[in-house]
């Protein structure tokens, strides 16, 4: 039994029971003390968040595991990036053999200087896909803005999965919502997928819906839902468009073309495939993959995993995995791997407007 596969089925399960859920739910007391202590030493000023010298966005979730923030974190770059800024993301660097402890220059927006196993497979799809904006990874955010500031010349910062880094201020915080995983079994972790209680609403400048999905009416109730619940009647917003409600907006996420990581080669629809994947939240990929081909095997390794050529040596035809995956596997030079190219529908400016 694969530990960490039980636990993330306990956090999307409505009604968990049993004594590993018994136990996890004991430390999620503990959890929670930490997390509102926390929240409330920076609440009260008590702990202040330092700030350097460039407008800063953070991409983060109230949950674990895969949301969609990679693409949503890209299309804010790219659309900064047209507006003539000089724009960085930062991430952690989880899943990658640098030490994180110091700042590592994935790319300065031109030259990549580190391979996916080094940096992380999130740092290095940024750096592969996103011409003109640096990338870089530490644990200390702040140490790596300011680096990105004084040496890159820097003006816009994307904190990547920072929501609950309170320790670097921001001048917009953007939540992602799941539209189907949502909160999950509403437990805080470890017992649930929650990072924190719902006295972090209020720190919330905008809450994006993401709709992995084809069929959007589901996530467009739910941001009317969030709008009510989570801002109130009162809350001050924008003006309500088709692609969102005020403060509460939605970003679809939908499947494009499939297409092979050497040759660019799209896949034809109807083709006998093996999916594959390490990432959060495998479910929607197989969906995504199972409208329009057939799918002989599905192979799940824990989110990050770093790949080697054993992992995939007795698989037979064609693999098909995610971008984020892809990027690890081109390495292992093996012909037959195709990755889905997802398309994402969002609004950038109004995600982002009112805030400068």
């Amino acid at each position: 039994m694969n530990i960490k596969t039980e636990i993330t089925k306990l956090h999307y399960t409505k009604e968990p029971e049993g004594a590993l859920f018994s136990l996890l739910k004991f430390c999620s007391f503990f959890y929670g003390i930490g997390s509102r202590l926390k929240n409330f030493l920076y609440d009260k000023n008590i702990l202040r968040p330092k700030r350097v010298n460039a407008y800063v966005i953070s991409v983060g979730n109230f949950t674990t595991g895969g949301v969609g923030k990679t693409p949503v974190t890209a299309e804010i770059a790219k659309y900064f990036v047209e507006k003539g800024e000089k724009v960085a993301i930062i991430s952690r660097g989880y899943g990658g053999k640098l030490n994180n402890k110091k700042v590592n220059v994935i790319s300065d927006g031109i030259n990549l200087f580190y391979k996916a196993d080094m940096a992380g497979d999130e740092p290095y799809w940024f750096a592969v896909n996103l011409n003109m904006c640096a990338v870089l990874t530490c644990a200390n955010r702040f140490k790596a803005a300011k680096y990105a500031v004084e040496n890159l010349g820097v003006t816009k910062i994307i904190l990547d999965d920072a929501f609950q880094h309170r320790k670097m201020h921001r001048d917009l915080d953007i939540v992602l919502v799941d539209s189907e995983k949502m909160f999950g079994n509403e437990n805080l972790l470890p017992a649930g997928p929650l990072r924190e209680g719902t006295e972090g609403f209020k720190r919330i400048d905008r809450l994006l819906i993401v709709s992995k999905n084809v069929d959007h009416t589901r996530a467009e109730k739910l941001a009317k839902i969030l709008e009510k619940k989570v801002f109130g009647k009162t809350a001050p917003s924008p003006q309500p468009s088709p692609e969102g409600r005020g403060r509460v907006m939605l970003c679809k996420i939908e499947p494009d073309y499939v297409y092979n990581i050497i040759s660019g080669e799209h896949l034809d629809k109807g083709a006998e495939i093996t999916a594959l994947c390490a990432i959060g939240q495998p479910e929607q990929f197989y969906k995504f993959l199972e409208k329009d081909y057939k799918i002989k095997d599905k192979i799940t390794f824990d989110d990050h995993h770093q790949y080697t050529k054993e992992d995939i040596q007795n698989i037979e035809g064609i693999i098909v995995t995610t971008e984020k995956d892809a990027v690890k596997l081109a390495s292992l030079n093996k012909p037959d791997i195709y990755a889905l190219k997802l398309k994402t529908v969002l609004d950038v400016e109004k995600l982002c407007y009112n805030q400068q």
